[in-house]
Order: C-alpha cells, then sequence, then structure tokens
C-alpha cells in the first residue's frame, strides 16, 4: 500500500500536519459552538426582556389617587380625629354628663359612679372598633371594599350628627351612640382601608399606598389636639362643635363617592366579574385595552382564582397551618403596635412636661408639638416604604423604641434626683415618636395585605384589627391603674413589648417590598419553622 512505501521521516510529518489540522478544526468548532451558545442565550434574554420593556408601566391616573387620598381623609382621618379628641374638654364633658343625668334623671352621681361613666364614653369606641373588626371581613367579602368603605362613611355621618346634637338635646344617650357608632367605623377602617388600598395599586405603586391608612389616623389626632384645644373649641360651649368637626371630612370626601373604583381583585377572584375587573383595571391603571400589561394582570388573577376564589372564614383561616405564622405576625404586630405604650406616652406626656418645669398652657402646647412631630415623621412613610425594605425598618423602629422607653422608664423613676432628667425624659419621648413612625406606626395596618393573598386576607386583618383594638381597650382600662400601682415602671413593660417584636422580626418576617403575596405566601408556609425567609 502506498502509506508503507512514505519513509518514516515522511509519515511523522504528515502525522504531525494531520494533528495541526485536526486541533485547528477542534478549536474552529469549539469557538462557533460558543458563539452560538451567546447567540442563543443572548436570543433567549431578548425574548424574555422585550415583553416586560414593552408593558406598559402603570400611571398614576385621578381614580387611583381619589381611591388612596379621598378615602384616607374621608374615613382615616375622621377615626384619628375621633381617637384625640376627647382629652382636652374632657373636665367640660365630665361636668355636662353630671348636670344632664341630674337635670332629666334627678340622678346624683357620686364621683365614682361619674368616673364609671366617663370610663363608659371614652370605651365605648373602642369596644365598637372590636365589633367593627369582627365584621370587616365579612362585610368586605359581601359588599366589596367599596362598600364597606361606602358604610364607614354612613356611620361616622351618623356619628357626627349624634355629637353636634347631643348637648342641645340634653343627651348623654347620644354621645355614647355617636361614640359607637364611629368605633364601629373605626374597626372597619383598620381592616379594610389597607386591604382596599393594597389591591387598587401595582406592585410598583403598592409602597406609596400602604402608610396612607396610618398617616391619615396620625393626621386626624394631630387636627383634634388643635380643634380641642381651650383656645379653639375646646370649651364648655363647643365641646360638641369640636366632636362634630369629623363630619366635615366625611361630607367633602364621599361627595364624589360614584367615582370611587371597586377592588379589580375582589371583582374578579372573590366574584368572578372579569369583564367588570378588566375595566375597573383599565381605569386604575391608564392602560389601552389591548395592552399586554393589562392582559398580563389579567393573567395573573386568573392563576390566583384557579386555587382558590372563595373567602376564607376565621376559622379556616385559623385551622390552616400553613397561614398560622403569618397570622401570628398580623396579631402581633397590630396588638404589639397598641401595647407599645404610643398612646400612653401621649395621655402621660402633659404631667411629663409639667414635671419638666413648663406652665400648664406650655404644657398643653407642647403635647401638641409632639403630636406635629409624629405627623411630620409620618408624612415620611411612603417615600420610606418605596425606597427601604419592610425588615430593616421594623427591626430599627422597634429595637430603638424598647431603647427609648427603657430609658424614659428610669429617667421618670429617678427624676428628682438630677434636674436635667426631666429634660432628659421629654428628650425620650420626642426620639420614641420620632423612631416609633419609621417602622412600628405605619407597618402594622398593612403587612397583612402583603403576606396574605386574596382569599384569607379579610378573615386575617379582620382577625388582627380586632387585637389591634382589643388592645387599645387593655391600655385604655388598665393603664391608669397600672400607673398608679407601679409608678414610672410601668413603661418596662412596654420596652419588654417592643424588645419581642424585633425579635419576631428578625427571626420570622419575610422581606415583602416589591412582591406579590403569592410570591411571600410560600416563605411563611412552613411556620416556624420558616427561620430564614428572609430575603
Amino acid at each position: 500500500m502506498t502509506y508503507c512505501s512514505q519513509k518514516p521521516s515522511d509519515a511523522r510529518v504528515n502525522e504531525s500536519f494531520v494533528l495541526r489540522k485536526a486541533k485547528q478544526m477542534a478549536a474552529e468548532s469549539a469557538k462557533r459552538l460558543v458563539s452560538e451558545g451567546h447567540a442563543r442565550s443572548e436570543a433567549m434574554e431578548t425574548s424574555t426582556t422585550l415583553p416586560l420593556q414593552e408593558h406598559e408601566q402603570p400611571k398614576w391616573t385621578w381614580s387611583l389617587n381619589l381611591a388612596g387620598f379621598g378615602a384616607t381623609i374621608g374615613a382615616a382621618v375622621p377615626i384619628g380625629y375621633c381617637t384625640g379628641v376627647v382629652n382636652s374638654p374632657a373636665v367640660h364633658m365630665r361636668a355636662w354628663c353630671q348636670q344632664t343625668l341630674k337635670a332629666r334623671y334627678d340622678w346624683e352621681l357620686t364621683d365614682g359612679a361619674l368616673e364609671l361613666l366617663w370610663s363608659a364614653v371614652v370605651s365605648i369606641f373602642l369596644v365598637g372598633g372590636a365589633v367593627g373588626s369582627v365584621t370587616g371581613a365579612a362585610i368586605a367579602n359581601k359588599f366589596g371594599r367599596r362598600g364597606s368603605f361606602y358604610i364607614c362613611g354612613v356611620l361616622l355621618l351618623l356619628g357626627s350628627i349624634f355629637f353636634y346634637i347631643c348637648r342641645p338635646l340634653n343627651s348623654v344617650e347620644l354621645l355614647l351612640l355617636g361614640r359607637l357608632l364611629v368605633g364601629l367605623a373605626g374597626g372597619l377602617i383598620t381592616a379594610c382601608m389597607p386591604m382596599y388600598h393594597s389591591e387598587l395599586a401595582a406592585l410598583s405603586q403598592r409602597s406609596k399606598l400602604a402608610p396612607l391608612c396610618p398617616m391619615g389616623l396620625t393626621v386626624g389626632v394631630v387636627v383634634s389636639q388643635i380643634c380641642s384645644l381651650q383656645s379653639v373649641l375646646g370649651t364648655a360651649e363647643h365641646w360638641h362643635v369640636a366632636l362634630a368637626i369629623c363630619g366635615i371630612f366625611v361630607v367633602v370626601c364621599y361627595a364624589p363617592f360614584k367615582w370611587y373604583p371597586e377592588s379589580p381583585k375582589w371583582l374578579y377572584i372573590v366574584k368572578g366579574r372579569k369583564q367588570q375587573a378588566a375595566q375597573q383595571l383599565q381605569q386604575l391603571r391608564g392602560y389601552a385595552a389591548d395592552s399586554e400589561a393589562l392582559q398580563a394582570e389579567l393573567n395573573e388573577m386568573e392563576q390566583e382564582a384557579k386555587v382558590e376564589s372563595e373567602p376564607a372564614t376565621f376559622l379556616q383561616v385559623l385551622r390552616n397551618p400553613q397561614l398560622r405564622l403569618p397570622l401570628i405576625i398580623v396579631c402581633a404586630y397590630l396588638g404589639g403596635q397598641q401595647l407599645s405604650g404610643i398612646n400612653a406616652i401621649f395621655y402621660y406626656s402633659v404631667s411629663i412636661f409639667r414635671k419638666a418645669g413648663l406652665s400648664a398652657q406650655a404644657a398643653e402646647w407642647a403635647n401638641l408639638g409632639a403630636g406635629c412631630l409624629n405627623l411630620a415623621t409620618s408624612l415620611l412613610g411612603p417615600m420610606l416604604m418605596e425606597r427601604v425594605n419592610r425588615r430593616p425598618l421594623m427591626s430599627f423602629s422597634t429595637f430603638f423604641c424598647a431603647v427609648f422607653l427603657f430609658l424614659f422608664a428610669m429617667l421618670l423613676e429617678f427624676i428628682d434626683a438630677f434636674s436635667w432628667f426631666a429634660i432628659g425624659c421629654v428628650a425620650c419621648i420626642f426620639l420614641y415618636i420620632f423612631v416609633f413612625q419609621f417602622g412600628l406606626g405605619p407597618l402594622p395596618f398593612f403587612i397583612g395585605a402583603e403576606l396574605f393573598e386574596v382569599a384569607p386576607r379579610s378573615a386575617a386583618m379582620s382577625l388582627g384589627s380586632v387585637v389591634y383594638w382589643m388592645c387599645n381597650l387593655f391600655i385604655g382600662m388598665a393603664f391608669p391603674t397600672l400607673q398608679n400601682a407601679w409608678g414610672a415602671l410601668v413603661f418596662l413593660p412596654f420596652s419588654i413589648n417592643c424588645l419581642l417584636l424585633f425579635l419576631l422580626t428578625r427571626r420570622y418576617l419575610p422581606e415583602t417590598r416589591g412582591r406579590d403575596p403569592s410570591e411571600v405566601a410560600p416563605l411563611v408556609a412552613d411556620g416556624f419553622k420558616s427561620k430564614r425567609s428572609r430575603q
């Protein structure tokens, strides 16, 4: 054969040439494979990113702004107003109650009986809040999120009318009934409004709308402090006008009620009104009728509806082990907010300012200044919630609330030891209020809307709202007694409560900012074994 006739040197040359050629061909083949792989990768990336780039971004439409700010001013602000309006004119209201019962029924109330009656005037608002929270889930599911907002408006308007006419008609009963009605509205608001805002907003808009409910409550408290000043409407002749002012907010913001949108998720998932849901979604987002972004959101709702469309009951939520941890988080946050001492601080602040050397009038204005700081810090909520994750905000807020409450208790306990301790108490109050609004103030109200999907959301948030109002009632009834028994050390349990909330946040709260509840729910589905669900 021919290759046998070749010289050994020629064979080695040919072999070397063949090897070089083979290596060259292998290298070229590898380069082609790599370039083809890159091309395929780029094509895949293009195919996944182009649709996202082509999708319209949701707009801040007039409909969304109306629902967000109108509902807040028309419902959350009046509830906050009714929470704080009775503090300043309390002396005049108690005297009127005593005189009215004497004139109408010839009842001569003792000091103890008068104190019991006044406790009823204050606490019936909180009892109404708890009852309203219990019914919140059923009302939100039956009449819709918009319908529950309408019912709140009716209750608030009736309550403000009863406040206005109770003094001219000499009726303590109307005062009590008005307080009960606005309390019922308050329970519905805390249970339904965060859910309403969360379901109206797109994922990218949620962080700005979420803090509006707690911010409205804070605004209402500050407005009530101003209107109930002795130099404004907190006099013996005008206290009933001060109580009824909340009706103005209701009338103004409920006038355009026919233009308030309904939750598209409630329409689509709970009621199955798919066409109406698409129309509401288009109106809220500003999408075109053939928009791919609109269709993408509707597809997400369809997937969620396939999983579970029937609203969960209280028992179903309580018995479901996958919902146990998020339910504990919601209840602990809402109840823990009330047990953090914020209401007790405002209750005690005037006397602290007096001990710091301020006159009675100056202490009253300093208390208003503390309320204004609370409001000013709460206005940072939408910006903070949009830019900063929930976990670090809540961790920062609960930790430093615990620190400042502990320092406040110690300085107050030994306030006579050093002259500067009184100033230190004032500083602790203002610092506590400042850090409170970073997380512990706003976040508990809407964290449930970010942890729960649509089906169990209303029941879970109603349960959290019940805990909120019950803890509020407990503080209102027990704090004066505990304060008399423990003195300044009554603030130590508040500090411990904030520390426990800090530990709960660090260990179990998943990060919810920028995530759909369908992504968050699996992170807490393993209950207390879900220790790592943080990012």
